[in-house]
């Protein structure tokens, strides 16, 4: 088994007793990154609690011969999706998909995710060939949500009059 696969399977319950989900784990020579996140998300003070637990458990571990750094965050706007439960959750979102490039398939898709189940996901959108396609997640390289800005509605002719009313008396 690789480092990285242990270190999950070491922290990831870690993380559980705190009501933390074990989003990602980069292992690199000399840095962890782990991502976390929960319903809800997690703030500052949860990150720090984090960091100090899952920093205990990799001294108990010490899984490298030499320093390291430990970074912990947040998924932020655009998640990362890798597990059949984190594409379960962001069904109705919109997703951008980079598929293996032995999948026969569009290499880069950009649609919404319509279903996920555990074998794998549907994405749909004007941009998809067909509208509509479905992928297993071994077809699938690279998934994350894309954030997407929308301008506050303007505001309508009368809103505006109603603005300008109440800003007089």
């Amino acid at each position: 088994m690789d480092v990285t696969r242990q270190l999950a399977d070491a922290l990831s319950p870690v993380l559980e007793s705190s009501g933390l989900e074990l989003v990602d784990l980069v292992v690199g020579r000399s840095q962890v990154q782990v991502t976390v996140d929960r319903p809800g998300g997690v703030d500052l003070d949860t990150l720090a609690r984090a960091n100090q637990a899952l920093s205990r458990a990799l001294d108990r571990l010490d899984p490298f011969p030499g320093p390291y750094t430990l970074e912990v965050s947040s998924p932020g706007l655009e998640r990362p999706l890798r597990t059949a439960a984190q594409f379960a959750r962001a069904v109705g979102e919109v997703v951008s998909v980079r598929t293996r490039p032995d999948a026969g398939l569009t290499r880069r898709l950009r649609g919404v995710l319509a279903s996920a189940d555990e074998a794998g996901c549907t994405v749909e959108g004007p941009e998809i060939p067909d509208g509509s396609v479905r992928l297993a997640y071994s077809q699938i390289e690279r998934a994350r949500t894309v954030f997407e800005w929308k301008p506050q509605g303007a505001a309508t002719p009368a809103a505006r009059a109603g603005r300008r009313e109440r800003s007089r008396s």
